[in-house]
């Protein structure tokens, strides 16, 4: 006779069998050995930065002259705010802010407009003519500041120097006359004309060769595929190049910022010292009250610091705000 399975048998046959319950796992201690690992530059950084930071913000709220350098003598007196609101006052303050912001305006503008256009140009290039002219910009790029702005200053003097005597010799109807006893360092719209020149024939070229490293990194395909529907340059540019790259850009814009508000050698050498005040640019003030002035006021020029270390903080801090916005920083 046939052999009959019991329903009960035979749902239970049936019914998948489960796989047997892992034991959790037993909790396992993290070890703080990634702390420990930048614990040591966290530390660094903090002496480097964050302390100088802190003794600025301090001094700037005291009355911190030479004075109280000297032995025996008492320490700088509490005054709160005096110095932020004597700068707030002071119509001096407010042309040297103008003076730094339009300054800083031309030649970060100047600066990524010409990086740019070389870098598209050094892009289109050979890549061995590309190589040996970015290695010669490069230089320009890496001379020290100080024996940059000597050359440009010897380029400009009076009598002897190489622009006056080209613009000396040149037809009166095109440039006009008594170019070679021409001072260009006394007035402050030709002074800033040589400083702008100085920084941008500097900075140029790092923005130049991070741009065509920039590039190098898009795929071809986009550029066929603009130039199939047609796109002009300016339109490859503007929708393929800088979507692409705004990272980059954005980058490159904050670092350009930082350092031309920074701008100091360069003008104390052009501008010989600190006999003209109406070429004072906010680095150059910091350094006139805090050390060249007679007495040197330290708490003043350390106020000075505040505000531009709070304005170049306050750059950088919106073009964050926009890549993280963006989903760039990833």
């Amino acid at each position: 006779m046939p052999r009959t399975v019991e329903p009960a048998a035979e749902h239970e046959a049936e019914r998948p069998v489960r796989a047997p319950a892992a034991e959790p796992a037993p909790h396992r201690r993290k070890l703080p050995t990634p702390y420990l690992l930048i614990a040591p530059a966290l530390i660094l950084l903090a002496v480097v930065l964050l302390w100088p930071i802190v003794q600025m913000v301090w001094y700037s709220l005291t009355s911190f002259t030479t004075r109280n350098l000297l032995p025996n003598q008492p320490g700088p007196a509490w005054n709160g705010f005096a110095h932020y609101q004597t700068l707030l006052t002071d119509p001096e303050f407010w042309t040297i802010l103008r003076n730094t912001v339009l300054v800083c305006v031309l030649m970060v503008g100047i600066t990524m407009v010409l990086g740019t256009l070389v870098g598209l140009l050094l892009h289109k290039l050979p890549q061995w003519f590309s190589a040996f002219v970015s290695l010669g910009m490069m230089l320009a790029w890496a001379t020290p500041a100080l024996s940059a702005s000597l050359v440009f200053r010897w380029l400009f003097l009076p009598e002897r120097g190489l622009v006056n005597v080209v613009l000396d010799r040149l037809p009166d109807w095109l440039v006009g006359s008594g170019w070679l006893e021409y001072n260009w360092f006394l007035e402050p719209g030709s002074l800033f004309f040589i400083l702008v020149t100085v920084i941008v024939w500097q900075s140029f070229p790092f923005v130049s060769v991070s741009v065509l490293a920039g590039l190098k990194s898009i795929p071809h395909e986009l550029y066929e595929a603009a130039r199939m529907d047609g796109a002009s340059a300016w339109k490859a540019f503007w929708n393929v190049t800088f979507p692409m790259l705004r990272p980059l850009f954005a980058l490159l814009l904050v670092l350009q910022i930082i350092w031309d508000l920074r701008v100091f050698t360069q003008l104390y050498i052009l501008a010989n010292s600190f006999q003209n005040k109406d070429v004072y640019l906010l680095s150059y003030y910091i350094y006139q009250q805090g050390f060249s002035a007679s007495p040197a006021n330290y708490g003043m020029g350390s106020a000075i610091a505040v505000v531009m270390t709070v304005m170049i903080l306050a750059v950088t801090a919106y073009y964050l705000r926009i890549m993280i916005r963006q989903g760039e920083t990833r």
